[in-house]
Order: C-alpha cells, then sequence, then structure tokens
C-alpha cells in the first residue's frame, strides 16, 4: 500500500469514457466532483499504441482543449475498456486477453513512465464460486472463463508493474443508464412476455454504474489504492435481480427460476461470486446503499433507460 495521496486528481482521462456503459457514467462523476475529464473512445485514441496514447496525453498537458480550468497534464488514467462478453470470449481467446490484459498492461507502463495515478477495473469472475461466503480481495482467485482469465492477468500485471497509486477494482453485475445491460434486457422481455425462466442458482453482487462511479471517486478522493472489491451491498441471484426488477416495473410477467444446468452456456460462471465489500466501505467512508434501492432508483426511469 503506498502512502495516500488524499486528494482527487486535477485532470483525469477516462479511457471508454464517450460511450462505455461504466466509462461514462465514471466521467460524468468526476466532472461533478470538479475533476477536469476527458473521455476518449478508441476513435480518438489508439489505446494500443503507446506513442499515439503519449502524444494524446502530452496534447491535453497545458489545458487542452482551449478555455480548460486547468494548466497542467492529465494525472490520472482511469481505464473502463474491457471484452466482456463472457461467452464470446470463449471462442476469441486472442482479442479478449487483448483487451483485457495486453491493455491494461501498456496503460500500466505509461503510468509509470510518467508517474500517474491508474484506475483499473476488474471482475468477480476471477473466482471459481467455491467458497460459500463472499470473496475478500485476498481470497486465491481461480477462474473458469476466459474472460474471468484475461481480467485476472491484468490484475497481475498491473500489481507486478505496480505505478503510483494503483487502485484496481473487482466489481460485478452492472446494470445503469445509456447502454444495453441484464436488468434492461430482462424488462424489455419481460414487457413483451408473459413468462421468464431466469438461472436461481448463481449469486453475485449487483451493482449501479453510478454507485460504482460515485464509489470510484469517493475511494480517488481519499487515496485509496491497491485491489478492492468494489459493488453495491447484499447479494441476489440472476432469478432474483430480475424477479425485482419486474416487480419494480409493475410488469405482469412471471419469472420463474431454474438451475444452470436449465441454461447451458459457453462460458462457465461461478456459482457464488458475491463479493466482501467492508474494506472498501471503510476506505471510501460509507457503505455502498442496497442493490435493491439502487435497483429501484434504476427501474424508475425505464422504457428510457
Amino acid at each position: 500500500m503506498t502512502q495516500p495521496l488524499l486528494s482527487l486528481p486535477k485532470k483525469a482521462l477516462v479511457l471508454g469514457g464517450t460511450n462505455g456503459l461504466l466509462g461514462r457514467t465514471v466521467a460524468g462523476a468526476l466532472r461533478e466532483a470538479g475533476v477536469e475529464t476527458i473521455a476518449a473512445s478508441s476513435a480518438e485514441v489508439d489505446y494500443f499504441d503507446a506513442d499515439e496514447l503519449t502524444d494524446f496525453l502530452n496534447e491535453h498537458a497545458s489545458g487542452s482543449p482551449a478555455g480548460s480550468p486547468v494548466d497542467g497534464p492529465v494525472d490520472c488514467i482511469i481505464n473502463a475498456v474491457a471484452y466482456t462478453q463472457v461467452d464470446r470470449c470463449e471462442d476469441e481467446s486472442e482479442q479478449a486477453f487483448r483487451l483485457n490484459a495486453s491493455l491494461p498492461a501498456l496503460l500500466g507502463v505509461v503510468a509509470l513512465e510518467r508517474g500517474l495515478r491508474l484506475v483499473h477495473y476488474s471482475t468477480d469472475f476471477v473466482f471459481d464460486g467455491k467458497k460459500g461466503a463472499p470473496y475478500l480481495p485476498t481470497d486465491e482467485p481461480n477462474p473458469l472463463s476466459v474472460y474471468g482469465a484475461s481480467k485476472l492477468a491484468s490484475e497481475k500485471a498491473l500489481l507486478g508493474l505496480a505505478p503510483p497509486g494503483l487502485l484496481i477494482l473487482r466489481t460485478a453485475w452492472l446494470f445503469g443508464p445509456g447502454k444495453m445491460n441484464f436488468v434492461r434486457r430482462i424488462l424489455e422481455l419481460a414487457a413483451e412476455r408473459t413468462e421468464l425462466k431466469v438461472v436461481a442458482d448463481q449469486f453475485g453482487s449487483p451493482t449501479l454504474t453510478t454507485d460504482l462511479a460515485r464509489l470510484t471517486v469517493a475511494l480517488l478522493q481519499n487515496g485509496a489504492t491497491g485491489l478492492l472489491h468494489a459493488a453495491n451491498s447484499g447479494q441476489a441471484s440472476w432469478h432474483e435481480l430480475a424477479a425485482e426488477a419486474v416487480r419494480l416495473a409493475g410488469l405482469a410477467c412471471r419469472v420463474l427460476p431454474i438451475p444452470t444446468s436449465g441454461y447451458p452456456t459457453r462460458a462457465v460462471r461461478p456459482a457464488n461470486s458475491v463479493l466482501d465489500i467492508a474494506d472498501t466501505a471503510r476506505l471510501a467512508g460509507y457503505m455502498p446503499r442496497h442493490w435493491r434501492e439502487a435497483l429501484a432508483d434504476y427501474v424508475s426511469g425505464f422504457p428510457t433507460v
């Protein structure tokens, strides 16, 4: 654990901050906190070209674009880019490792060379799900899928490089405004059908992107570093999450529980990937709200979510 930084960055670059499910929300939360934030997509800068990325950082080193309130370099990179299509990762492992492992490693080198803080998001899928209790950040990973393995590789690469102020946040089961996600898809299907069948024997930590963004800002503000778990509090099965969303939306659709065997997938999912967030809550200064409360806020905006 490095010496606490105890302040927000002055200028942050959010990769995936233009149109990513998580990145755009994190960029918004940083701006609300007073951080000058540059949201970049792969169309604006080639993430995999170290020289182009360095040039991009240099272009924003003197308050660019014009009128910027901060005259200084980017001092924090937030990586919200990932290949998250878990089943497709099984057949496209090279692409999965390129985006989920090679890119974070490259960013780690850039951060180390320039003395930048780096925030990287990982996943609950680094665990095999055999533990009968919520996973601690110190528990031994054992991924069951290419997706989980590629994200674990990113953790190992970054922890090995150890750039200043490195913060790795394992999160899970993201839903939020702006893009397709599990909850939104369930609500769309429930509006069309009278019955849905959803897996009831896989448990995790549902997480609202806006809450995760707020948590990220709080952790940065308080100088948190290292490997932490970041999610809403509480736990649920996919069935519980889906059924609660449908109930909150007032849709006349029955949500029936089925076992994992009733919904075979290309990638193996952990039976239990609930994340223990006690350490994170202590470092952030508050306990993230329960996923049910977060879900109610999200569903209240449907169908415009």
